[in-house]
């Protein structure tokens, strides 16, 4: 299951890395494990690493701080694997660069099938998958999963450019909520809309020109989202050309708001 795949634990409890060492080996996996954020990234800049399970709770460099430092290196996906389960810590985790959040005590065989999901998401080529995309203000090379926006490159998380990746597949087209969680997290999820928005906003303040009101990601109020090649403003106010009234569409015309 986990044939020639590396993974490393950081985690302070070594009874945890015990127990995951014990089961993931099992399946064929190489485990390295680190008991602080510290030693973790010391593992990482010496070896190649496939997924990185984290904890939050440790001494010296806190999981936060250690996932913004992995993050801001290695493209490698991150799993929080922590006691603390409030939404507000899934969110601020998040938003600290991980892919995922597997809140303890967990059974390990949906810790395996969210790392099989990280898995698929990080190898995932398919042809009906564009090479790239060029529009103005936004250029993105799916082969490279290289990302120019506004003339500067922008690094992107594995789940976020995959995220980008099935929106741009499916542009112009609202995708729902739970078709765009099952294609990036696996079939068996589909009710963690909290999880999208976190992404969502993120995508969008990596992606869209600084200072700009346009927006490439739209907002479908109780649907999803869609990609729009041509990028539209707040409030569903199209970019109108020269000359021409701008158009407004019909969630803006309803009274719905983005769920920014």
């Amino acid at each position: 299951m986990f044939q020639n795949r590396t993974i490393l634990l950081i985690d302070d409890e070594a009874q945890i890395r015990r127990v995951l060492r014990a089961a993931l080996s099992g399946h064929g996996a190489t485990i390295l494990d680190a008991q602080s954020g510290e030693e973790g990234l010391d593992i990482l800049r010496r070896n190649t690493v496939d997924v990185v399970l984290l904890d939050l709770n440790m001494p010296g460099m806190g999981g936060l701080d250690a996932c913004r430092a992995i993050r801001a290196g290695w493209d490698v996906p991150i799993i929080v694997v922590s006691v603390r389960d409030q939404h507000s810590d899934k969110v601020e985790a998040l938003d600290a660069g991980a892919d995922d959040f597997v809140s303890k005590p967990f059974s390990i065989e949906e810790l395996m099938a969210r790392m099989r999901a990280a898995l698929r998401r990080t190898g995932y080529a398919s042809s009906t998958m564009p090479q790239q995309l060029s529009v103005p203000d936004l250029e993105i090379n799916f082969v490279e999963r290289r990302v120019i926006a506004g003339g500067r490159q922008v690094r992107l998380t594995p789940t976020e450019f995959d995220i980008l990746r099935y929106l741009v597949a499916h542009a112009n087209r609202p995708v729902p909520h739970k078709r765009l969680l099952q294609a990036i997290w696996g079939p068996e999820h589909g009710d963690q809309v909290e999880y999208l928005r976190v992404f969502i906003n993120q995508l969008r303040k990596k992606i869209e020109p600084p200072g700009d009101k346009r927006s490439f990601i739209q907002t479908e109020p109780r649907i999803g989202y869609r990609f729009v090649t041509t990028p539209v403003r707040e409030r569903g106010e199209t970019l109108a050309a020269p000359g021409e009234e701008p158009a407004v569409s019909q969630d803006a015309a309803d009274g719905n708001q983005p769920d920014h």
